[in-house]
């Protein structure tokens, strides 16, 4: 059973910024799993029909677990931001967890917001947190953010954003045996983190992502101002999204003139 739990909503003001808003309770979505049955040919000759099932764990154990994460996912953003007054957007967050309560995985499943340091201290965190056991085996839920920016921007769509990238995007292809400072790379300087002391950073195994979203905005003279990522299917990995990240800013793109424009590509869509 899959929970989607409270949306915490961020803003960012002009000049004093007023105190984030607490999440608000409000009972969480409830999404029936289908029991997936086997082919009949692998059905035993008594007709028993064999079920795969998912465990779930309840909407109070989950902000149990993340409250104390509150502060720091807002520091993602407000540490982050800076002058780009124009960044902000909407992401949802998918943890899988095993059957003992700990995190199998954490995804990007959505973001529009366009900015990977934010996106990746808020995955960094998800991965901190530390959940009780789910009921009946692993379970899975998912949590929405909002991060409301005080300027809005120009949104370019789908047809000019892929007018706009063209071929570029298949040079993304080489980011999936990058390695920063190796030769034929030029060394990236990382941005800076948000403050999240408590927070652990697992080793973690990377894939070459699919089904990738790219959301970036474009400002004076056509150059990439910011670009994060998301995928619903695949967890996107730090030396990828490194990669991808400095690639984009060697983009040319078309001058939103005297504005900063947003717009969102796919990358290796299934």
């Amino acid at each position: 059973m899959r929970w989607v739990v409270p949306l915490l909503l961020i803003g960012c003001g002009g000049g004093s910024t007023p105190p984030p808003q607490e999440p608000t309770s409000v009972e969480p979505k409830r999404v029936t799993r289908v029991p997936i049955e086997n082919d009949s040919d692998d059905e035993p000759e008594d007709g028993v029909t064999f079920t795969k099932t998912r465990g779930s764990i309840s909407a109070e154990a989950i902000q149990a677990a993340l409250a104390p994460h509150n502060q720091e996912m807002m520091d993602c953003y407000t540490q982050n931001v800076g002058k780009r007054r124009w960044l902000g957007g909407h992401v949802v967050l998918h943890w899988d967890l095993k059957a003992d309560g700990t995190v199998a995985s954490v995804k990007m499943a959505e973001s529009n917001l366009g900015a990977w340091p934010v996106e990746k201290c808020l995955l960094d965190i998800a991965w901190s947190a530390t959940f009780e056991k789910p009921k009946g085996g692993d379970a899975d839920f998912t949590l929405p953010l909002d991060f409301q920016p005080p300027s809005g921007t120009k949104i370019w769509d789908e047809d000019m954003a892929l007018r706009a990238v063209g071929g570029q995007l298949a040079a993304l292809d080489d980011c999936d045996d990058f390695e920063p400072g190796k030769p034929g790379k030029k060394p990236r300087k990382a941005p800076k983190p948000a403050k999240n002391p408590n927070v652990d950073k697992p080793a973690r195994p990377e894939r070459p992502p699919s089904n990738v979203t790219i959301t970036l905005y474009v400002g004076p003279q056509g150059k990439t101002q910011s670009i994060g990522f998301s995928s619903s299917t695949s967890e996107v990995g730090e030396k990828w999204a490194a990669c991808a990240e400095q690639t984009a800013q060697t983009w040319r793109l078309p001058d939103p003139r005297g504005q900063i424009a947003k717009l969102a590509v796919r990358y290796r869509a299934e």
